[in-house]
């Protein structure tokens, strides 16, 4: 029998990782049965992608509950904009359903608790799709720390760098209020601090973090002009703005800027969607947002994270190392090659004893989005998680929770000027009792 799903936010992310092989790669065990949204035209834009799905149904986005009555879903799949993701999480719980999320679980660690708490009274489980667990230079890090390798993992240092292009994407859309993204602490560090609780196996307790919007918003250093309301798409100071020519020609053949909508633009016209645009000027005066950030986060098994990020850099990419009471290890991933200008290796880990000569892991790398993890993902959500790893790997909610509460915390930090422990913003310790929680997704497995 196949496995009914419906799915709340119907995004580009929603259309080209999860309708399409539930329609196509996985079609003789799945089915998509139904489609919720606020707007109209994200269903017209499904419907031109996928021709052969015209009798899905759709439904507005207060009508959860009557597509829940109508289609008999077996798991909702929520991928629309940040701040809807809590709702319908609860709501899918509330219905005892399986829940498959898209990074970030929620924007706030008031809304991790209170996923935690309904996922307890349900049936239903939650999955957070963090992909980047399967890439295979994350995965053979995971196998090499389960070895032993390392021996009692004593610190981290981690940094990851994101180019003119990827970095300013997030300003130029809903990303850059914090009311609807959480901030980029949380839509995009949530993906580097669960890479960090998956690899050690421990739990974050305690972060203390300074940050800053140092390129973006209207006092930003490149700013031609301070004045809102501009549009790449239709702006007359394009020719002065060196985030933009660095990328764009003169003659407005504009790159869309956008991860999640990508080459959806060629339908209809560059923004098919009726209410969202994703060419925002990235210096305007709503981004309430910071694009600099340096923490420490304690662990408690006494590990310890320095981890920066950085929205605004030459190149993308990140830096990686783990130390332990036996050795250490380093790899070095330049993200996106033809958008770096100049030659990349190939990603290797090196691996040095304590008292041994050095090594260097090559690995074997995939197709795929986010490093290759992308198909595995999809494997394992729609076939089974593949039963011949040593280790847990698909996310529930208290990874997801442990994830937030940490990119919570890294901006509280910045705000009040102290140190925010996970266990204060997720809301009364609520963390301990989702520990105890039996099949539900325990982090750091």
């Amino acid at each position: 029998m196949k496995k009914r799903y419906a799915i709340c936010g119907v995004s580009g992310r929603a259309l080209g990782m999860f309708a399409k092989p539930i329609t196509s790669t996985f079609s003789a065990r799945s089915e998509l049965v139904g489609l919720l949204d606020r707007d109209q035209a994200r269903f017209e834009l499904f419907r031109t992608r996928f021709p052969e799905q015209q009798e899905v149904r759709t439904y507005g986005e207060h009508e959860f509950d009557r597509m829940v009555e109508e289609t008999r879903p077996d798991v909702i799949i929520v991928a629309g904009r940040d701040d809807t993701h809590a709702k319908y999480i609860i709501a899918a719980l509330e219905h005892d359903l399986d829940v498959i999320t898209e990074k970030p679980m929620v924007t706030t660690g008031e809304d991790a608790r209170r996923v935690m708490e309904a996922e307890s009274a349900s049936k239903g489980t939650v999955t957070v799709t963090f992909n980047y667990r399967y890439a295979p230079i994350h995965t053979k890090i995971k196998e090499m720390l389960l070895e032993g390798k390392l021996g009692r993992i004593t610190s981290i240092d981690l940094n990851w760098y994101l180019d003119t292009y990827h970095g300013s994407s997030y300003f130029k859309r809903w990303n850059r209020v914090r009311e609807l993204s959480g901030g980029l602490s949380i839509h995009k560090c949530t993906h580097h601090f669960d890479l960090v609780n998956w690899w050690i196996g421990q739990q974050p307790v305690e972060v203390f973090a300074y940050g800053a919007l140092n390129y973006y918003g209207a006092e930003g250093e490149a700013n031609p002009k301070k004045e809102d309301g501009r549009f790449c798409t239709t702006c007359e100071l394009t020719a002065e703005c060196d985030y933009y020519s660095r990328w764009n020609t003169r003659s407005k053949n504009i790159q869309v800027q956008d991860d999640h909508l990508g080459s959806l633009g060629a339908v209809k016209s560059k923004f098919p969607y009726s209410d969202y645009r994703p060419d925002q000027c990235i210096f305007d005066s709503q981004i309430d947002i910071e694009d600099t950030y340096a923490a420490t986060v304690k662990y408690n098994g006494g590990a310890l994270l320095s981890y920066s990020v950085n929205f605004s850099l030459p190149y993308e990419g990140y830096r990686l190392a783990i130390n332990g009471t036996k050795g250490r290890l380093e790899s070095v991933e330049y993200h996106m090659p033809s958008r770096t200008p100049f030659p990349t290796p190939v990603q290797t880990i090196d691996y040095f004893p304590l008292f041994g000569s050095k090594e260097t892991i090559h690995v074997v790398h995939r197709e795929g989005g986010h490093g290759g993890g992308d198909p595995l993902l999809l494997e394992d959500l729609f076939m089974g998680e593949d039963r011949r790893r040593p280790y847990r790997i698909l996310s529930g909610a208290v990874d997801g929770a442990f994830s937030v509460a940490t990119g919570e915390a890294v901006w509280r930090s910045v705000k009040e000027h102290r140190p925010v422990t996970i266990e204060e913003v997720l809301s009364g310790g609520f963390s301990e009792k989702a520990l105890s929680l039996s099949g539900k997704g325990v982090a750091g497995q």
